[in-house]
């Protein structure tokens, strides 16, 4: 009788002990499968990047910016990236040079994990190297290409280009469908040509919603009601819910669309693995600190051309406060108070 019980009660506390383990087995099983396919995506999406972007590379042969001692590391360094969208579509080549209908220069610093984000109006009357006069800043890049717009925009700032990203009007529509629109304000009724130029195609009603791809374009690249500084700024807005959005948590399953879409309508000369570098910003999210610039400036127009003549004073300010979130010579301290420094571009000075 007691052997019997003895057995009954084995019996009894082994099965609890079983159940337990298929709860483990049941739980760990989606556990460990998650983690598989998390990491073959990630395997996938890095060979896919690799292959696209590394298609994006453009070798200038321009090693570093001439106002660099050093060449830099954006591992290591603080670095400046010239961002330029071209007005560029399938209609348009062949006909005429793209000229840059966005121009945004972002200074990066590694250790505060921000972005400072200046819009350069389309119309600044600046100084062309490339020609050797002064014009509307947009027409550079039509003068010589990438290059030339990179001299100008250092010859303006005194600061150097470290890296550009070129993009042309596909990229900037498939990228905003691909993380599924954003949000935007739009102030005023707008209608605008879509990015194949069918004149009016695009029809926006004030009031906040979400933008799809084409839609956002022609809210970037209207100006019909407002100005071009006022454009500059509804570029950098745009540009801050791309940021936001693409490094929510809710965007992973969809970098596959995003690489595919900046793959095939951009240029760099950032190699793959310099782009890696940058994913130390990409995963502060929400914390990174992204300051949107502008350049002040007025109306003018000599022989009934309009120009954007920029201000010297704001324009001297601001160049200090990129010099000193690079922390290059001429650098803003930690009590805001400006050093002074003498630009090497003697139309700044005067």
């Amino acid at each position: 009788m007691v052997g019997k019980n003895n057995t009954k009660s084995r019996i009894d506390t082994q099965k609890p002990k079983r159940r337990l383990r298929k709860r483990i087995k049941f739980i760990l099983l989606p556990l460990v499968l998650a983690f598989f396919a998390v990491t073959f995506y990630g395997a996938y999406l890095y060979i896919k990047a690799d292959s696209a972007l590394s298609g994006a590379f453009e070798d200038g042969g321009r090693d570093k910016s001439d106002l660099r001692d050093d060449y830099v590391d954006p591992k290591f360094d603080n670095v400046s990236i010239l961002i330029m969208g071209v007005d560029e579509n399938e209609g348009r080549k062949g006909r005429e040079i793209a000229r840059t209908d966005a121009l945004i220069l972002a200074t990066l610093n590694k250790d505060e994990k921000s972005i400072k984000l200046l819009s350069i109006p389309r119309d600044s009357y600046v100084y062309i190297p490339e020609v050797g006069y002064e014009d509307k800043i947009n027409h550079a890049h039509a003068f010589g290409g990438t290059y030339a717009a990179i001299e100008t925009v250092e010859r303006l700032l005194d600061i150097p280009v470290d890296y550009y990203v070129k993009l042309n009007f596909h990229a900037f529509v498939d990228v905003i469908d691909a993380i599924g629109g954003i949000e935007a304000d739009v102030p005023y009724e707008v209608k605008e040509s879509d990015s194949g130029d069918h004149r009016d195609s695009i029809h926006l009603f004030p009031g906040k919603q979400v933008l799809d791809g084409e839609e956002a374009l022609a809210f970037a690249r209207t100006r019909k009601k407002d100005s071009d500084v006022e454009r500059g700024k509804r570029q950098l807005e745009l540009i801050d819910s791309v940021i936001n959005k693409s490094t929510s948590v809710t965007s992973v399953f969809k970098y596959d669309d995003i690489i595919e879409a900046v793959g095939n309508n951009l240029s760099t000369n950032m190699t793959f693995t310099e782009m890696k570098s940058f994913i130390s910003y990409a995963t502060h999210g929400s914390k990174l600190n992204v300051e949107k610039l502008s350049l002040e400036g007025y109306d003018y127009q000599p022989e009934n051309i309009y120009y954007w003549q920029l201000d010297d004073d704001a324009l001297q300010e601001t160049i200090k406060m990129l010099k000193g979130h690079l922390e290059l010579p001429g650098y803003v301290d930690s009590d805001n108070e400006s050093t002074e420094f003498e630009s090497a571009d003697p139309l700044i000075n005067n």
